[in-house]
């Protein structure tokens, strides 16, 4: 066993801490990376943690106290002063291990307080500036774990995060909506003739799918944009990283054709609807390494 490899087991109970958090919280994340090596699937268990801490203390538990409190341990983390907590020991691991970025960390607690005080973005671009505070973000945290030259890719890594973050707003419109969350822009609102109230209606009218569609054809160029750098990240984490796009990019699809249902539900991925993803995933890999 290498001495890396000792050190993560050492740490074996907080990082399944953090496994356990990310399979509990996002299936299809953890669906991508779990296929990852071990140290680097743990290493990314222990970020989402992280993100999934901060994600709640303002989502579900509305706890902005709770928030000051983790980004003042987050100041002590940087400071190599390491809380007593799973999490955090575990990150302690992760950023002795890879080249981390503590400022990603700290932008995405950024987007958490815009969260936690929130104003309707009035353009496109205010919208994809908070896209990459709650998610490009974590983008630039995972990076070490994919790509050994990572800081060449850190661009793409951003529009990834983006167009995820994209993603999950198109999906949940309807729910953010009730909870008295818009993140549709206003310019775009009235571009495509739409009240906000639209928002809580039961059926999409032509001009909402417009509007749909028009933030769905951002994502899916930023979806475009990230995969120019799958020749740069490293070949074992290439099916991960292609997983996670077409996972979370397939979102966009099922909708579609389901009629965009997402004023009144979420829109998920069937089982057979994933397998059938990851086959396609799979064949890419395989042309990909007889070419």
């Amino acid at each position: 066993m290498t001495q890396t490899n000792l050190k993560f087991e050492q740490h074996r109970a907080d990082f399944d801490y953090c496994q356990s958090i990310t399979k509990q919280s996002s299936n299809a994340f953890y669906t991508a990376f779990s296929k990852l090596p071990q140290t680097r699937a743990w290493s990314i268990y222990a970020v989402y943690a992280f993100c999934r801490t901060a994600d709640d203390l303002v989502d579900i538990h509305h706890d902005i106290a709770g928030l000051v409190a983790l980004r003042r341990s987050l100041t002590d983390f940087a400071a190599g002063h390491i809380p007593n907590h799973p999490m955090w020991r575990a990150l302690a691991v992760v950023f002795e291990t890879y080249d981390m970025n503590i400022d990603a960390f700290f932008d995405m607690l950024s987007g958490q307080e815009q969260d936690a005080n929130f104003t309707q973005p009035t353009t496109q671009r205010e919208l994809e500036r908070y896209c990459y505070y709650v998610a490009g973000s974590v983008g630039l945290m995972i990076l070490p774990m994919l790509a050994t030259n990572h800081q060449t890719i850190t661009q793409p890594a951003i529009h990834l995060g983006i167009a995820m973050q994209l993603t999950n707003i198109l999906r949940d419109i309807g729910e953010d909506y009730q909870h008295g969350r818009i993140y549709l822009p206003t310019e775009c609102l009235h571009h495509y003739q739409l009240q906000s109230t639209a928002l809580g209606a039961h059926t999409p009218t032509t001009h909402f799918i417009e509007l749909w569609e028009h933030e769905a054809q951002i994502a899916m160029t930023n979806y475009e944009s990230a995969l120019t750098m799958l020749p740069t990240i490293d070949p074992v984490a290439r099916p991960s990283l292609l997983a996670a796009t077409a996972l979370y990019r397939e979102l966009l699809i099922v909708a579609r054709e389901q009629q965009y249902p997402v004023l009144t539900q979420r829109v998920f991925l069937t089982t057979n609807r994933k397998t059938q993803v990851l086959q396609q995933v799979a064949t890419t890999i395989q042309a990909l390494t007889i070419h």
